[in-house]
């Protein structure tokens, strides 16, 4: 089975550590996260790997070559130009069969199989990973209708999201809505399939999920990495 990893990226808001050097390269513990991401891939039959690269490439491919020591296969795919998180898909070749795509800084438990299965069975053309997010407004938040006339007062309420993980399987099919060499991101792709009457699933996932952004997120993985390994790396 094939995944694309996304890992071209500047990882702007975890500076100053990444202007010299890749953020998925970044440790948790002894391991680059990139490294924790392909391992759990291996673990759960995805073997042919490509990884999209810009960003500080080379140190990347130095890293992990051709995946032998991890147990894959691996390919690299650099783009000139950055073309977003859904463009770097126009320049791989033979995504002839379902594939997961994913970002190469997320920490989870996720089972990628499972995922994988779960989209064969539901027939959508992209299935979308979800996570439960809640988030607290610490004020009192009004709502009025248009001429201002006051309709609702709720004291520091709590709303609920499904957020995305970041981690996607598509069938090859979506490809035909990324033009080549264009910038595109996840939203808009997705936005242009439902716009066209395709079919996208979501899979609700309520297990650890964590989005390796910013330098409180990267703190909190490291210490939780370094205390639940053997949930993320099953195989050790």
């Amino acid at each position: 089975m094939k995944a694309v990893i996304l890992a071209g990226g500047k990882g702007t808001r975890l500076a100053p550590y990444t202007i010299v050097f890749p953020k998925p390269l970044m440790p948790l513990d002894d391991m680059p996260i990139l490294e924790v991401v392909i391992r759990q891939l291996s673990h759960y039959g995805f073997k042919d790997i490509t990884m999209a690269v810009g960003h500080l490439a080379e140190l990347i491919m130095a890293y992990f070559s051709d995946g032998s020591q991890f147990g894959v296969k691996i390919q690299y795919s650099r783009e000139d130009v950055p073309l977003g998180t859904a463009g770097p898909l126009s320049l791989i070749p033979d995504l002839n069969e379902p594939f997961i795509v994913m970002n190469g800084d997320v920490l989870t438990t996720l089972n990628f199989a499972e995922l994988y299965r779960y989209h064969r069975q539901r027939g959508g053309i992209a299935t979308i990973a979800m996570h439960r997010r809640s988030v607290n407004i610490d004020l009192g938040v009004i709502k009025h209708d248009v001429s201002n006339r006051i309709v609702d007062y709720i004291e520091k309420p709590t709303y609920h999201y499904q957020v995305s993980m970041g981690i996607y399987v598509f069938d090859p099919h979506v490809l035909t809505y990324i033009p080549g060499g264009e910038r595109l991101d996840f939203p808009e792709l997705v936005l242009r399939l439902l716009q066209a009457g395709e079919t996208v699933i979501g899979y609700p996932y309520d297990g650890y999920w964590l989005d390796i952004g910013r330098t409180d997120d990267y703190a909190q993985a490291s210490e939780e990495f370094g205390k639940l390994r053997h949930l993320f790396l099953p195989e050790e």
